[in-house]
């Protein structure tokens, strides 16, 4: 018996589409790892396609078909491939890729030298416009910051908080991404960590109090490291301080042009 094909009907508006896909669909994948090789986790990706006037709607399963189609080979070398395939299976004019995923980077504590796992969110975003080709990668890291007013006005301590840096490059070849790992825990008063103990503790209490930095500083500072990097062609760098005695946070952005 033959199917209906709603999809390839005429809509009743015949207005192009740029973005139709799916989203948040979560599925096993292999991400590079400088000291490992290579690390398994769970991705949770989101995958679109433009559609033309003409068509009423894409088929969602073939994104998911490709994905199959991958399986073990998802990784960031085979993005571009896993693209191209999804504009030949949609019959598409592009194709975008988003994935976002926990990464987890083994650390030592800073006096004790006990070890953790600590874990951050790296994320892909990619698309595949005929023979353009576009390819984003970042992540999102949990750090401290220590406020310099707060510092130079108060008799006992500063106040301090918990905040993210968020970093987006494009490069010339490849970067890892423990490079901007560090680059944004750098860039802030202190790293945190998953596991300490006292003396740690106070080792970074002293060490960030030292080192206390505005939202403004930390992306100045994360800036700088990128823009003297010679894979990084273009980048944005955001952090957010998750504020500790305001009811609002506090947040900075530079973006480099290309």
């Amino acid at each position: 018996m033959k199917l209906a094909d709603i999809q390839n009907s005429r809509p009743e508006e015949e207005i192009p589409i740029d973005k139709v896909g799916i989203k948040r669909l979560k599925y096993p994948v292999l991400v590079l790892d400088r000291q490992k090789g290579h690390q398994h986790t769970i991705a949770e990706f989101n995958l679109y396609v433009d559609l033309p006037a003409e068509f009423k709607g894409t088929h969602m399963s073939r994104f998911i078909e490709v994905l199959n189609e991958f399986k073990d080979e998802i990784h960031i070398k085979n993005i571009m491939k896993i693209l191209r395939k999804i504009r030949q299976k949609l019959k598409a004019r592009s194709a975008h890729l988003e994935m976002y995923f926990p990464y987890f980077m083994e650390k030592s504590s800073p006096v004790t030298g006990i070890k953790s796992l600590m874990e951050y969110q790296g994320f892909f975003i990619a698309s595949y416009f005929k023979r353009k080709k576009d390819l984003i990668l970042g992540v999102k890291v949990p750090v401290m910051t220590v406020c310099p007013c707060s510092k130079a006005i108060s008799k006992y301590s500063a106040h301090n908080q918990r905040s993210e840096v968020t970093i987006k490059v494009r490069v010339k070849n490849f970067m890892w991404l423990e490079e901007l790992i560090e680059i944004a825990e750098e860039s802030a008063s202190s790293p945190v960590y998953a596991l300490l103990k006292r003396p740690d503790e106070k080792y970074i209490t002293e060490k960030s109090y030292e080192n206390a930095k505005f939202v403004e500083d930390v992306v100045r500072c994360a800036a700088k490291r990128l823009l003297e990097h010679p894979e990084v062609t273009w980048f944005v760098v955001e952090a957010e301080n998750f504020e500790s005695i305001h009811h609002h946070n506090a947040y900075a952005y530079i973006e480099k042009k290309k």
